[in-house]
């Protein structure tokens, strides 16, 4: 067994992408050998006996499969290519861990690709081969709005002091604000984005700073705080202001002393210095009319045109970072807010970042800066707790808590223009291979595998028992489900002599502690179970009479509607059973199992 390589995020990395023409390699792998076990979620001791540092490993020493974990890089290769007309990005930076362990850091294609964009034939100059620079795994990205997330952590570290209340009116702290019935926002609203404001303002057309303070001075919400959410630029501004009022220090001041240097993120800053620019991802050819301001290709400098009229400091956009660094603020949240011997928040705070508070208004789940639960991003990982934010330029970052893993993508997917990227895709490819990476073990005593239904199955995958006698009266199994609420359902359904499938309700209990039982009237189950297993029972409507062969049979069904899926579902341990108690059916029985009969469905040990 190797050693393992535990680093703070400082650290150098070791790895260089393949040269050559069209796409460079894919940066030389998983860095280290690894040799650690992974940490246990919150409590999870790093090698160096601190809070869940992280070192670089192997997907199994993750506790991951590492054949979903190379699909996982094959995906987001494929959008370097067309996607369907142009490339979703230039380049990438990919890393996937579980734990304390890096599993999976790779660089794909080019830091910089394009010299300029010509609006006029929707076409990219290319560099000359020889002047492309390719991505590595340490490259420098411009976050863009992953920028809101360190701007939340500062928030609540005043939260902690107690020179910041989340339920307080912001003009109290910054009374500039509350003008122009902007009085009642609450500190807490602008970090869930239910102030009431617009999206974003044209603070790039002021001539100074004192201009654009006044824009903000003099905005109007468009609707009457909390009720509404919409994501909005300008509540993460107003905090940054008030942030800055309270502390007597600039916000990249505070970023610097309070989390990016007791943490080691060496990498992560606003405003970048000069000698960075060989390292950093370009953005955008920035000319009118796609951009708002004419400024060429831009590399080294912020790409938001607000946080760039800011001095490339705004709460909303203007860090710099690199997966490495990202990867240790995860480990950091999922740690409950240490990182080794540095604690940069308390376990409180962290609950305070990642619990809902937008229950008032479904599809927004929103904790304090963080997205929660989130699937065209977050793809099958979606769940209540899970966090993360995307950044314009191409990055995102999620966590996700009742799994211990992260998962960061960093792209240049403005380069060379905002308008050939796309949705999300890769996001959320990256995210579904990293669900399906983590193992979902049948529970001992059921055998070494589960029956498993896929992640997508659009023309539904039907997992078919065997017919049974007129005594049936009971169906036992353990079930396991994650798919997207109403619109990808598990059903258990039944028929007569294999003809008018009827859902058939059943009810479960979770079989690894307590836990709330639940009937399913209708014979569905979806959405989200806790990631756990739970015993199924089913009374089973009574065959018709008897004609000298069996007649009822089972089925669960599985259908998925639409792109973003979940994680499917797990079926295990089925048994049928008269009134009495006694077996018809056993599927541990081989006789019995080899009579199922699974469409789309599979056997699968993880």
């Amino acid at each position: 067994m190797g050693v393992a390589r535990v680093e703070r995020a400082g650290g150098t990395g070791d790895n260089t992408p393949g040269a050559g023409g069209g796409v460079p390699g894919t940066g030389g792998g998983t860095p280290g050998t690894g040799g650690g076990v992974p940490g246990a979620g919150a409590a999870g001791a790093g090698a160096s006996g601190g809070a869940g540092e992280l070192r670089w490993g192997t997907a199994e020493e993750a506790g991951l499969s590492g054949r979903e974990l190379e699909g996982m890089a094959a995906d987001v290769r494929g959008f370097l290519g067309p996607s369907p007309v142009h490339p979703w990005c230039a380049g990438a930076v990919l890393l996937a861990g579980r734990g304390g362990t890096v599993a999976l850091h790779r660089a794909m294609g080019w830091a910089v690709r394009w010299a300029a964009y010509d609006g006029a034939t929707d076409t990219a100059v290319g560099l000359p081969p020889e002047l492309r620079v390719p991505m590595t795994p340490d490259t420098v990205f411009d976050v863009a709005s992953l920028t809101k997330l360190f701007t939340a952590l500062l928030a609540v570290r005043q939260v902690e002091r107690g020179t910041l209340e989340l339920d307080r009116r912001a003009a109290a702290y910054l009374p500039e604000f509350g003008r122009a019935g902007k009085a009642g926002i609450t500190v807490r609203q602008l970090l869930a984005h239910t102030s009431g404001l617009r999206a974003e303002l044209p603070l790039y057309g002021a001539p100074n700073r004192e201009g654009r303070l006044r824009m903000l001075w003099e905005e109007v919400p468009e609707d009457p705080p909390g009720s509404v959410y919409r994501y909005s630029d300008l509540n993460m501004i107003a905090l940054h202001l008030l942030l800055e009022r309270i502390t007597g220090h600039g916000l990249e001041t505070l970023l610097h002393d309070e989390i990016t240097a007791p943490l080691g993120m060496h990498r992560t800053r606003f405003v970048p210095p000069l000698s960075w620019r060989a390292e950093t991802a370009a953005t955008e050819d920035a000319r009118r009319p796609w951009a708002r301001l004419d400024r060429g290709m831009v590399r080294g400098e912020v790409h938001d045109e607000n946080a760039y009229a800011m001095g490339g400091v705004a709460g909303h956009a203007g860090i710099f970072s690199r997966a490495r660094d990202l990867a240790v603020l995860a480990r950091t949240l999922l740690n409950g807010g240490a990182y080794g011997s540095t604690r940069v928040l308390s376990p409180a705070s962290v609950d305070l970042l990642l619990t809902d508070v937008n229950a008032a208004f479904p599809g927004h789940a929103h904790g304090l800066g963080f997205e929660l639960d989130q699937r065209w991003y977050m793809g099958a990982l979606s769940g209540p707790r899970t966090a993360g934010h995307t950044g314009f330029t191409g990055t995102s970052l999620v966590l996700d808590p009742e799994a211990d893993a992260f998962l960061v993508l960093l792209a240049n997917s403005v380069h060379p223009v905002r308008t050939w990227r796309s949705g999300s895709a890769p996001r959320t490819a990256a995210a579904d291979r990293l669900a399906r990476a983590i193992p979902v073990r049948p529970p001992a005593g059921t055998g070494p595998t589960a029956w498993f239904s896929g992640m997508t199955a659009p023309g539904g995958a039907t997992l078919a028992l065997p017919a049974t006698g007129p005594d049936a009266a009971r169906l036992d199994c353990l079930l396991w489900w994650d798919t997207v609420p109403a619109t990808d359902p598990l059903v258990l359904e039944a028929a007569a002599d294999g003809a008018d499938w009827r859902p058939v309700p059943f009810r479960t209990a979770p079989l690894d502690g307590p836990g709330e039982e639940r009937d399913h009237p209708d014979g569905t189950a979806a959405g989200w179970s806790g990631r756990r297993w739970h015993r199924l029972t089913a009374a089973l409507p009574p065959a018709p009479a008897p004609s000298g062969r069996p007649h009822l049979r089972l089925r669960f069904r599985y259908a998925t509607a639409a792109r973003l899926v979940g994680r499917g579902a797990y079926v295990t341990g089925l048994r049928v059973l008269d009134g009495a108690g006694r077996t018809l059916f056993d599927e541990t029985r081989p006789r019995d199992a080899a009579r199922v009969a699974p469409t789309g469905w599979h056997r699968s040990a993880d």
